[in-house]
């Protein structure tokens, strides 16, 4: 059965046997030469191999086993992965460990001389002692190094063979002829010391690039073994391949979600940082979405599963962040070039090497010796895991802090941005209107006569109308008659009368309109509101009582993003499709100086083209469908995963949060990735560039070679795992005084807080909680006041944050009955 792995078109293979840049060039022309292949790249780093095209599994394994290396498919994100820190069932140091308690005897002789001892071993005991290391601890590079030659190429360990082959055939021969003294100067210690450097670079690199790849284990350690369905009345326990879309699942607090789906009942907090780098728990109810992988926090959840498998979103970051590891940046193919004609140069160098110091000196030793250094300290590992090791690392890192990297291309292009281009709605305001303005002699009056026509409306201005009165405490009377009136509003029956809620047309039609009430609507309306008329419609006539202004609120630290960006040297532009008054309002408010506004999909694309075309490097952001086109024309497609997925499959970077901060933060990792690439290539090549010279003119002796090589490689591993430790920076505080957690409306260009008042963050201190459980009965005692409420618990400092519209004085006296008195609040 095959089995391949298929990732957006490309088959993915495991290649076994690759040691360096050159192992990596003759696999790609090995994949690239089989009928029915359009591309194929090769990663070293991670050992895997990316086929475009047709071509079979068994014919592609075969084209790699016939280059000298093995193949098989790679495994499915989250099935069992080999445990690459054994070997046949022994630690993978086994071979390091030997091979170095063997060579200790042959190198301490060396060791002790600078203390005056002067003594050496029996040629015959350095012989037993190198042979097994040279033989059999040795014999991978051989084997490697004779499927190269016969595959008319070479690589990394041909080098290795060669050269240790040399100084180990060299001191055999002088064991053998005897000497002047009858104690000939032996070479096995070099031969030996070489080899059991070599493996322990290769060991080294190994051990960094599983912790490299760490990201995705954390990742698929998301994943739960089965999930607890609801069927048929009954709650069964099944294995996760068994779980269907449609199925019930319940999720019990302290349990991971098993699958994406939607809530039906229950209200909780779900801690979804591994998801989506979100630090605190995100209160979900009726009807929100939720991802397989989060941990529910305090209540009982019954969601219905709408993606399993393959097609959940876990899976997804999963295979975006195995596919961004997999393919390689622009600069790697640079390097690819350059090391396909590496290992026969370096071959060219040691031959002259050893013809000249022969032919000049006479000292055939010294020459073969001088050549065998050549070899030795020219393996072009570090030039091959330069670039890989960065991108692998700096992918992993920041998919753990919710940034999604789709391709290394993206990432690498992303550190040269001058320009990006956000949509408005979605991308820098919420997306949702708020009633942001109330006109009429008795605005409560046309607050509760608005909730009472929209009480049965799905319509989001009507989730906005019926919000605004539970803030205010205003309780909608009950209407009948309530029917929609296309293109115009609404209209039910209230006391003998009719409501009406519409816009202006509607109020024509009714002859309601007023010359007051018309001039506010515009005003409203140039600030780019959406205005929602109110009449009362009797026998006597119909009369406007008020009008209700809708507004979308800037998302939190939306301001603050555009000013990291421009501190970056990047400059900011928005693209919308509304109209001149709303763009105008948002661009101030974000801080946008340049603003185009009634722009249709077709049109962002076009703009973003104009940008490119004068020279800029160009990230467009986005969430919608009609953000496509512009997502791909962009130099760099960034998409917000709260959007649609036509818009993330089109970016080449995908936010986990509808953050706009982390676009700036996206960049830093992308700088930051960017100089680790160069920093590890500019290593590679000065070493290469010093490294052989001096071995070539004998300032260096293979035993000095085979250890500078092997640090080589492992310093630039090393190096690139510095980027694990990269965190996003937090957002510039605002310059304004503005409270933590007030909600802003756009409002010419100015912050009015909600006309409901502003909400703000409760800070309390909170005594006796010392575990996961105090913490948990805390959290449910808050939301027992507000089922909405969102808490953040600090157990070292017993600090609690909670954001909600509830009294103080209830919240504190639940907590306080729970068992846990509050011994400070600010």
């Amino acid at each position: 059965m095959d089995t391949t792995t298929q990732t957006g078109g490309a088959t993915l293979l495991t290649i076994d046997g690759m040691t360096c840049a050159s192992c990596v060039a003759r696999v790609e022309q090995a994949l690239q030469k089989v009928p029915g292949v359009r591309a194929a790249t090769v990663n070293l780093a991670t050992e895997k191999a990316s086929v475009h095209g047709d071509a079979a599994l068994e014919a592609l394994v075969d084209a790699v086993r016939a280059a000298g290396y093995e193949a098989a498919a790679a495994p499915a994100p989250g099935s069992a992965r080999p445990d690459s820190g054994t070997q046949g069932g022994l630690p993978a140091w086994w071979p390091v460990a030997l091979s170095a308690l063997l060579s200790l005897p042959l190198v301490a002789p060396m060791l002790v001389q600078p203390f005056g001892l002067d003594w050496m071993l029996p040629g015959w005991l350095q012989l037993a002692l190198a042979t097994p290391v040279q033989f059999w601890l040795g014999a991978r590079f051989y084997r490697a190094g004779w499927k190269a030659l016969r595959a008319g190429s070479g690589n990394m360990d041909l080098l290795v063979a060669i050269g240790t082959s040399a100084a180990y055939g060299l001191s055999l021969y002088l064991l053998l002829a005897g000497g002047r003294h009858g104690a000939p100067h032996l070479y096995f210690e070099s031969s030996a010391v070489v080899i059991t450097l070599v493996l322990l670079g290769k060991w080294l690199e190994s051990r960094a690039k599983r912790q490299a790849v760490a990201a995705i284990g954390a990742l698929e350690a998301l994943r739960s073994e089965d999930a607890l369905v609801r069927r048929g009345g009954r709650e069964l326990r099944i294995p996760l391949a068994e779980l269907r879309v449609g199925d019930l699942m319940v999720v019990r607090p302290g349990e991971r979600v098993p699958a994406d789906g939607s809530v039906e009942e229950g209200h909780s907090h779900l801690d979804e940082s591994l998801l989506t780098g979100e630090s605190l728990p995100v209160a979900k109810g009726p009807g929100e979405r939720v991802a397989g992988g989060a941990i529910n926090a305090d209540g009982l959840l019954l969601v219905r599963a709408t993606a399993v498998g393959v097609d959940s979103m876990l899976s997804r970051i999963i295979r975006m962040v195995e596919d961004a590891q997999a393919v390689k940046a622009p600069i790697q193919r640079l390097v690819d070039r350059v090391s396909a004609v590496f290992v026969p140069a370096v071959l060219l160098v040691s031959l002259v090497t050893l013809l000249g110091w022969g032919l000049a000196t006479g000292d055939w030793q010294a020459a073969l010796l001088n050549a065998v250094a050549v070899q030795v300290i020219a393996c072009p590992c570090a030039l091959g895991l330069a670039t890989p090791s960065s991108i692998m690392v700096g992918t992993g890192a920041s998919a753990r802090h919710g940034i999604l990297i789709k391709d290394a291309e993206a990432l690498e292009t992303a550190h040269a941005l001058d320009v990006v281009v956000f949509d408005k709605t979605g991308t820098l305001t919420e997306g949702r209107p708020r009633l942001a303005a109330l006109e009429g002699a008795d605005p409560d009056r046309v607050l509760r006569l608005a909730a009472a026509v929209q009480q049965a409306s799905s319509h989001p201005l009507a989730h906005a109308v019926l919000q605004a009165a539970r803030e205010r405490g205003i309780a909608p009377p009950p209407v009948t008659a309530a029917r929609a009136l296309p293109g115009r509003g609404v209209q039910a029956e209230l006391d003998g009368a009719t409501v009406l809620l519409g816009n202006a047309r509607l109020m024509r039609e009714q002859g309601a309109a007023g010359a007051v009430l018309e001039a506010r609507a515009a005003v409203h309306e140039a600030q780019g509101r959406t205005v929602s008329w109110l009449a009362l419609s009797d026998s006597s006539g119909a009369e406007a009582l008020g009008l209700l202004a809708f507004g979308d609120s800037l998302k939190p630290g939306a301001a603050a993003a555009v000013a990291r960006l421009a501190a970056m040297g990047i400059e900011s532009v928005m693209l919308t499709g509304d109209s001149e008054g709303a763009a105008r309002a948002v661009a101030g408010q974000a801080g946008i100086a340049r603003f185009h506004a009634g722009v249709l999909p077709g049109d962002k694309a076009r703009l973003v083209a104009e940008l490119k075309a004068a020279g800029r490097k160009v990230a467009m952001v986005g969430d919608g469908i009609n953000d496509a086109p512009a997502l791909a024309a962009a130099d760099v497609g960034i998409a917000m995963a709260s959007g649609t997925d036509v818009a993330m499959q089109t970016a080449g970077i995908t936010l986990m949060r509808g953050d706009p901060g982390l676009v700036a933060d996206a960049v830093a990792i992308s700088q930051r990735t960017y100089a680790k690439i160069r920093q590890n290539l500019g290593w590679a090549f000065v070493y290469n560039v010093v490294g052989i010279p001096l071995a070539a003119f004998g300032l260096l002796n293979p035993v000095l070679a085979g250890a500078a090589m092997a640090l080589s490689s492992v310093s630039v591993v090393a190096n690139a795992l510095l980027l694990r430790g990269w965190r996003p920076s937090g957002a510039a505080a605002p310059a304004d005084s503005r409270d933590a957690g007030q909600e802003v409306l756009i409002h010419q260009g100015l912050e009015a807080p909600l006309p409901t008042g502003v909400r703000e963050m409760i800070q309390l201190t909170v005594e006796d909680m010392s575990c996961g459980h105090c913490v948990g009965r805390v959290t449910k005692a808050v939301q027992g006041v507000d089922a909405a409420a969102k808490v953040s618990i600090d157990l070292p400092s017993k600090r609690v944050s909670i954001d909600s519209d509830a009294d103080l004085e209830r919240i504190v006296a639940a907590i306080d009955a729970a068992g846990y008195p509050v011994s400070a609040r600010s």
